[in-house]
């Protein structure tokens, strides 16, 4: 079964010993990151440093300003963490040593660019803007990230992308310092605090039959008993029917469902009228449309038509593979289905498990495997993703 690793430049450049490492590790392709959120990540094996600090999302590889003139958002470059053209040299040292490179770019998570133009950040009921997360409704937005995810992607030598936040971002964040677990949300609760109200969404819900200001204060009446712990905000879709009512539940999915795959597909085409012939793309993603974060809500039949398969988070368990594997059983889409693991003890992961949680993925339909994340792991962390490679192989 193919596997990839994740991996930041940093762990890479400066160290000699880190491309052999990765390669040793049984896997046949790496997924190193091109653009990227800001972070604070360990090093543990480094030479020169332990932690790395990138302060805000940034690319990886020198900007292209020519190409971005004019624009007032537009990619920003890396600051020390991973100068000049961080990610080519790490991709060049992967690569001596046999492994597939494919890019990791990280897209609507950007803290900065909330926080230098915060009309495009989402904002809550209650008025509240989210820097981290851009509205993807709105065209200027989307140009950018739909340009950013082609430049990104499309890195000389790279054989592959794998395109995370590609979609509707919301509270869930871990942003900062984070203390927003005093009131217990759910998934209905989630929902409905990462909803949109921005002039752009606001005449969106108007175009699904809202009328305006309605949304915005059904959201703020649904939610008063759950702040007061009055009313539970749990129970999927249905929960969030509950709260909202249907009616107005249904308009606001549709105005965000169809934002959403509409840019994935714009993103997937850009991508590929850039890219050379056989280039892979594929989204981190969740199979229920209405969620938000890092692996996007997507409709698993729209997304397997648009790109080359997906990567689903896995660590928590496999089930999440279920839906996409319908999919594909049906003859509906095919496409790559790789099972995302975190591998890395510290962080929730059960490296010395992999071999037990690959081959659970596989019975339920998983194609390829995606290790997270090589730079971060520690030593005894990567020697049992060693040994259940070699197990599997």
């Amino acid at each position: 079964m193919r596997a990839s690793a994740f991996v930041y430049p940093w762990d890479v450049n400066g160290d000699p010993e880190a491309a052999s490492r990765i390669a040793g590790l049984g896997v046949r392709q790496v997924t190193l990151a091109s653009a990227y959120h800001s972070t604070r990540a360990l090093t543990p094996r480094h030479p020169r440093h332990r932690i790395v600090t990138a302060s805000h999302a940034a690319v990886l590889y020198p900007v292209d300003d020519a190409r971005w003139e004019g624009r007032s958002l537009r990619p920003y470059a890396a600051g020390e963490w991973a100068p000049g053209d961080a990610y080519g040299e790490a991709a060049a040292e992967l690569a001596e040593t046999g492994l597939d490179v494919h890019t990791w770019v990280v897209l609507a998570h950007n803290s900065r660019m909330g926080t230098e133009h915060p009309s495009t950040s989402v904002v809550n009921a209650y008025g509240d803007r989210y820097p981290w997360a851009p509205c993807i409704a709105q065209p200027g937005t989307r140009a950018y990230l739909v340009d950013l995810a082609a430049q990104a992607a499309v890195r000389p030598g790279a054989r592959g992308t794998e395109l995370e936040s590609l979609g509707w971002y919301g509270l869930a964040h871990l942003h900062a310092h984070d203390k927003i677990g005093g009131v217990g949300l759910g998934d209905a609760g989630q929902y409905l605090m990462s909803l949109c109200f921005c002039a752009v969404c606001l005449d969106g819900y108007a175009e699904q039959g809202l009328a305006a200001g309605e949304p915005a204060a059904a959201v703020r009446d649904a939610l008063e008993p759950v702040w007061r712990g009055a009313a539970p905000s749990d129970g999927g879709w249905a929960g969030v029917e509950k709260l909202l009512g249907a009616e107005r539940a249904g308009a606001t999915r549709a105005w965000r469902d169809g934002v959403a795959r509409t840019l994935q597909e714009a993103a997937v085409s850009a991508v590929r009228a850039a890219a050379p012939a056989g280039f892979q793309v594929l989204l981190h993603a969740d199979p229920v449309s209405y969620h938000c974060g890092a692996n996007a809500g997507v409709d698993p039949a729209h997304v397997l038509s648009v790109a080359d398969g997906v990567v689903v988070p896995c660590t928590g368990g496999a089930g999440l593979l279920t839906p996409f594997a319908e999919v594909r059983r049906e003859g509906r889409a095919g496409g790559v289905l790789a099972a995302n693991f975190t591998v890395v003890s510290g962080m929730g992961g059960r490296p010395g498990g992999l071999a037990a949680d690959a081959e659970r993925a596989v019975s339920l339909g998983a194609t390829e495997l995606r290790l997270y994340h090589a730079g971060l792991a520690s030593d005894g962390d990567l020697e049992a993703v060693r040994a259940a490679l070699a197990g599997l192989a």
